[in-house]
């Protein structure tokens, strides 16, 4: 979970507007994160509580910090974009998600604020239906004259997945509706699930087969009918459940959310017969409860109550906030709990070198899950809670993968455990393992991360992967697959793998001769662009080496004050050693601040990471950055390109600008002096008006510069 939604989150209130800033865009980022993983890849790495606390923390901010909410920022988002794998599908009307609250006294605040919006007294009558969400995928159906003609998935809410295919074989889902109040077009939609024993019996049957088994039915649902294959989605037992629409066109069979349902059942869809018409607050708690009982003997999944107001026409009026309806809201259900013993914590080294804990459990089932392992987020929040090993701990789950630890039962500790000690080492490497200090603020980052980032296994294939991309070494046909196999292969562990690969006899030919799609030809090409790298700029040479904080334009800075790769080596390594004078010229080039000072003099005061840079000089020549012109008519500008360029790509003009001596930016603001805009140009040229920022053509750009 993000710091800032955690137990020690500075409350909202007391947070500055720059304070604020920082924190929303952090949580934005993550939230997207999660979106994509939930949504795009049915793979999410945190709980449905974890996620809401994200959202809510979001919300708090951005309701005291207005300016922070944008129109297509995260807070108004729903889901995530459509994978690429399928054709697309444009909701007629949007997908949108439902907003949630979590106590009694939030509840009775919807209900409260319906009546308010609507100008209905308290004794005026008000119908509220309730029923379970289940935990699954949306999916809608679209029928045309009674026949299924296309069922999309939700994607980002405007546009999904083309799964039709898939649809058509389950069984619960009807082909055809033969009924007389059907209307020409109306798209039903709902959630496809997996019930429980289904989804045990198909996890036997993976296991069997020696293939990987689903951590939930929830991602077994989801990755099912995301399948190219339909014959797979057909093995698969799927089932569905109807409780909404989409577009209708012809007449409505029905003025009422329950009377609709009660529609769908008539026409064949299985509808939830644990749905409710509640007439009070008192009756919705109620039904909410009685539901909540019966949770663990549901055949299926649920994560909360739905409560929608029965009448379409007051939702009409009703409308809409944002990504969700005001007229709904799903009660979502307290995470689920348990107690095991914490028989070790294992330290995870991530792809960017973060350590994250995370306890081993003695095997224990919670909300029907059998759970293993459980996360402890950080050594912060183990030393917080003083989780020990041998420790009796209470675990909770809130219906995703990965479940986490509240805290311990103290009188159940053993005599002898000891506070746990947070390894100051990659355990996969070796490196040392350090927490950046933020120079403003005072604070530690929560995560410790290693710097053996050329050298970690644990790092290595994105390590790869940044080395040859496009803003750094810019290798042709060495992309990210072909990296994830000569990785796996053992070819290229290294980045001074990648310029010996020709050299090292026939095993690395012949490997790649052996690869599908390969031939001599194919190897040839592949060398050839390798070896028209081995003279690089030496911004995009500090770039590749994956320094944290070490962007583009700090690589570039760094470049022009050292002049050299072995320069910039001997100040930092210094600077490593505990040379203050070193650490003061790293952090005395302009744009470099004393976390970015850290960070290089991190990375260079590791001796695997010297022999690395050692072993990559001998194969590769950085050359020194070009002068950068002071009299030039742009010098100390900030200018923006804009739109389709004719005679230059948008890297070739911004290198000239920088030659320059011009300042490049990415967007418009009141500090930019110059906006040059090609064909194409969008919103820039309004941003430009608003500003006052003055505009010119290409052509223009080149007689100003003497181009």
């Amino acid at each position: 979970m993000s710091k800032a939604a955690g137990p020690r989150a500075v409350p909202v209130a007391e947070l500055t507007p720059l304070e604020a800033r920082f924190e929303h865009d952090a949580l934005a980022r993550e939230i997207a994160e999660h979106d994509v993983r939930y949504h795009g890849e049915d793979a999410p790495v945190v709980s449905d509580a974890e996620y809401d606390a994200l959202r809510r923390r979001l919300e708090e901010i951005e309701a005291a910090h207005p300016d922070l909410r944008k129109p297509d920022g995260v807070s108004a988002r729903v889901g995530a974009k459509p994978s690429e794998k399928f054709a697309k599908v444009r909701h007629r009307v949007p997908m949108l998600s439902l907003a949630n609250v979590f106590t009694d006294e939030e509840a009775t605040e919807f209900v409260d604020r319906v009546r308010r919006f609507l100008g209905l007294g308290e004794d005026a009558p008000l119908a509220i239906t309730a029923e379970p969400k289940i935990d699954g995928l949306s999916c809608s159906l679209r029928y045309e004259n009674g026949r299924l003609a296309v069922a999309a998935t939700r994607g980002d809410g405007e546009e999904g997945e083309d799964v039709t295919a898939n649809v058509r074989t389950i069984a619960e889902i009807p082909q055809v509706i033969a009924a007389p109040d059907v209307p020409a077009v109306i798209e039903v939609r709902g959630e496809i699930y997996m019930a429980k024993d289904d989804f045990a019996a198909l996890n036997r049957r993976q296991e069997e087969a020696g293939k990987p088994v689903f951590a939930n039915p929830r991602n077994a649902a989801a990755g099912s009918l995301r399948q190219l294959d339909p014959k797979i989605t057909a093995s698969r037992p799927l089932r569905f459940f109807a409780y909404a629409w989409g577009e209708i066109a012809g007449e409505r069979p029905s003025a009422s959310q329950s009377g609709m349902v009660e529609a769908f059942r008539r026409w064949g869809f299985p509808t939830n017969p644990l749905m409710r018409r509640c007439d009070t607050v008192e009756a919705l708690l109620a039904h909410y409860r009685a539901v909540e009982t019966q949770r663990a003997e549901l055949p299926y999944d649920i994560d909360g109550v739905v409560y929608k107001v029965d009448d379409l026409d007051l939702q009409r009026r009703l409308g809409f906030i944002s990504r969700s309806p005001r007229w709904a809201t799903a009660h979502k259900f307290p995470a689920e709990k348990a107690t095991t013993e914490l028989l070790g914590i294992d330290i995870q080294v991530g792809r960017t070198g973060s350590l994250t804990p995370v306890a081993r459990l003695k095997p224990v089932t919670v909300g029907g899950v059998v759970v293993t392992n459980a996360t402890l987020h950080n050594e912060d929040e183990i030393a917080r809670k003083d989780v020990r090993i041998g420790d009796t701990v209470i675990v909770q789950r809130a219906g995703d993968v990965i479940p986490q630890i509240l805290g311990t039962v103290a009188e159940k500790r053993p005599a002898d455990a000891k506070p746990y000690v947070f390894p100051t080492v990659c355990p996969a490497c070796g490196s040392h393992a350090v927490r950046e200090h933020d120079p403003k603020t005072g604070k530690e980052d929560v995560v410790r991360r290693c710097t053996g980032g050329l050298v970690c296994p644990a790092q290595a294939v994105e390590r790869l992967k940044h080395f040859a991309s496009r803003n750094a070494f810019d290798i042709e046909g060495l992309g990210d697959k072909q990296i994830e196999a000569f990785h796996r292969d053992g070819l290229v562990t290294r980045p001074q793998d990648i310029f010996t690969l020709a050299v090292r006899d026939a095993r690395s030919l012949k490997k790649l001769k052996d690869r599908e799609g390969w031939g001599a030809t194919s190897a040839a090409n592949l060398f050839a662009a390798i070896d028209a790298r081995r003279t690089v700029a030496l911004h995009r040479f500090i770039f590749a080496l994956g320094i944290r904080h070490v962007g583009e334009t700090t690589a570039k800075l760094l470049a022009r004050r050292f002049g050299s790769a072995e320069a910039l080596r001997d100040v930092a390594a210094a600077a490593a050693a505990g040379d203050e004078a070193a650490l003061a010229e790293l952090t005395a080039v302009e744009g470099v601040g004393p976390v970015v000072a850290e960070a290089v003099a991190d990375f260079f005061g590791e001796a695997h990471n010297l022999d690395v840079l050692s072993e990559l000089l001998a194969e590769v020549t950085p050359e020194p950055p070009e002068a950068v012109a002071t009299e030039s008519p742009v010098a100390g500008k900030t200018v923006v390109f804009t739109g389709a360029l004719e005679r230059m790509s948008r890297e070739e003009a911004k290198a000239m600008a920088e030659r320059l001596g011009a300042k490049v930016s990415g967007s418009v603001s009141k500090k930019t002096d110059l906006v040059v805009a090609g064909p194409g140009a969008g919103s820039k040229l309004a941003d430009a008006k608003k500003h006052g920022v003055e505009v010119i053509d290409e052509d223009e750009w080149f007689r100003r510069v003497g181009g």
